[in-house]
């Protein structure tokens, strides 16, 4: 009887764990489909550093799990997993009013110093619904021709107007600072909630259910968030506009919607008795007398991490840029990126089927199926392609995370710390990708990719295999 009733006690923290790794999969989803809309409302004047300026909001999202994985996971040592999951959402809390201040910055600090290039940029894109001669480029390019502040970038497969470009240097206004910094904190209050959400999924008993079953469940909902991401943001936060028709006022009510789920939360875990989780600390008396890098599998496993969550979340936050900037509209381009995800919950929902599969052999696989995919969208220049990356994406992690903490006995925990550091990986790729696309265009910086899905592969063949160096 007492073991039914704390079975049962555990339902509805079960629940908000499922919650939260939902909110996770959002936030993360989020901050990656914030790209075009901060690159409209902020960036008009970007210049040459346009792409760059834009990726730069992953940069900073994953760089907060290398930057604050070292104090989380002292926090959690000294306060606990309760007070670390309030921490998270507290931080959490603070990174949504830091979008809505950077909403109020640009409203009420930059506007009135970029209304001038607001306008004209205004004055050149109405000529396109005046002339219906050669898509109204002409016309266009007459006027930016008056001022010669902007000039017009074209879709090079049908010459069509894609985009202006500012050619009096850049000028960033002060709220895309704080929308950086805003991403920044978001990344930490994930890198606290990370860390303890797991752990309580597998705490949190519940009858009928197995820790397995309940990460699965918990999985799928974070997966489901990531699908739908891209499209709350395109259709629901900016209602389908793109370019200069987007206000970045539009995140008020949608990011204070999140901070009254958010807080509502916290009033509740705060009344919860949730499970004790055992220290995951090494035995007392227990002496690791290497360093966990001398296993090479494990060490070449964290690159694997690095490039895998580079390549996932490059494709995932970059191929709506990628696609606008081959003609495609905004509503279109989320629902490219919002399909990649959907590849990825449906491939993590199936992989249950792929269970009797060796871990080695699935990567290979995948890597060189994604390869391929990343190959022919490259070479054809259709975004479209990648679309079908995620479904391959999606076995990737597990098939990485057991090939590297193989045979680590009493490293294992040591082993899988480190492998968290690979996860920075997703803040490196889709920058430099950045970079690149501001210098070749977006076509040849899927190139990147191909590199990291080349690696991938070779850890799947070569890599993983069990060694320890002396």
């Amino acid at each position: 009887m007492t073991q039914q009733k704390q079975t049962q006690s555990y339902l509805v923290p079960f629940i908000i764990m499922v919650v939260l790794m939902a909110l996770i999969g959002l936030i993360t989803n989020l901050n990656q489909q914030f790209q075009a809309p901060m690159k409209a409302a902020y960036l008009l004047l970007g210049g040459g550093l346009t792409n760059t300026l834009t990726t730069a909001l992953i940069l900073t999202f994953f760089l907060a799990y290398l930057v604050m994985g070292v104090p989380s996971a002292k926090y959690i040592e000294r306060k606990g997993y309760k007070s670390s999951l309030i921490l998270g959402l507290v931080i959490l809390i603070a990174a949504f009013g830091l979008f809505e201040l950077s909403a109020y910055v640009f409203d009420t600090l930059d506007f009135p110093n970029f209304s001038d290039a607001i306008n004209e940029a205004k004055a050149i894109l109405a000529q396109k619904d005046m002339s219906q001669k050669d898509m109204g480029v002409s016309a266009m390019q007459a006027v930016a021709n008056q001022t010669g502040n902007f000039e017009l970038k074209l879709v090079k497969k049908t010459g069509e107007f894609l985009e202006l470009n500012y050619l009096k240097g850049t000028v960033i206004p002060m709220a895309y600072w704080v929308f950086l910094l805003a991403s920044f904190v978001a990344g930490t209050a994930l890198t606290f909630l990370q860390a303890v959400v797991n752990p309580y999924l597998v705490a949190c008993d519940v009858k009928g259910t197995s820790a397995v079953q309940r990460q699965s469940i918990a999985g799928a909902g974070n997966s489901a968030m990531t699908t739908i991401g891209p499209l709350l943001v395109a259709l629901l936060i900016f209602q389908g506009k793109s370019g200069l028709d987007i206000s970045i006022t539009s995140l008020y009510v949608p990011i204070a919607v999140l901070i009254v789920l958010v807080g509502v939360i916290i009033f509740a875990l705060s009344k919860l008795e949730l499970p004790n989780i055992a220290s995951t600390e090494k035995k007392e008396g227990e002496v690791l007398e290497k360093s966990v890098w001398s296993f090479s599998h494990l060490a070449l496993g964290v690159v694997a991490i690095f490039m895998y969550v580079g390549v996932e979340v490059a494709v995932g936050a970059n191929i709506n840029l990628y696609a606008m900037n081959e003609g495609f509209n905004f509503a279109t381009a989320a629902k490219m990126a919002s399909l990649y995800w959907g590849g990825m919950l449906v491939g993590r929902l199936l992989g249950s089927i792929l269970s009797k599969i060796s871990a080695s052999r699935q990567l290979t696989v995948a890597s060189i199926g994604a390869g391929a995919l990343v190959v022919i969208a490259m070479l054809t220049n259709n975004p479209w392609v990648l679309v079908a990356v995620g479904l391959f994406h999606s076995i990737m992690w597990p098939a990485i995370f057991s090939l590297a903490i193989d045979k680590l006995g009493k490293y294992t925990s040591a082993g899988s710390g480190a492998l968290m550091m690979g996860i920075v990986g997703g803040a490196i790729l889709p920058f430099i990708q950045g970079i690149a696309a501001d210098s070749i265009g977006w076509q040849w910086t899927w190139a990147i990719v191909i590199i990291g899905e080349a690696y991938l592969l070779y850890y799947a063949l070569v890599g993983h295999k069990v060694r320890q160096l002396p």
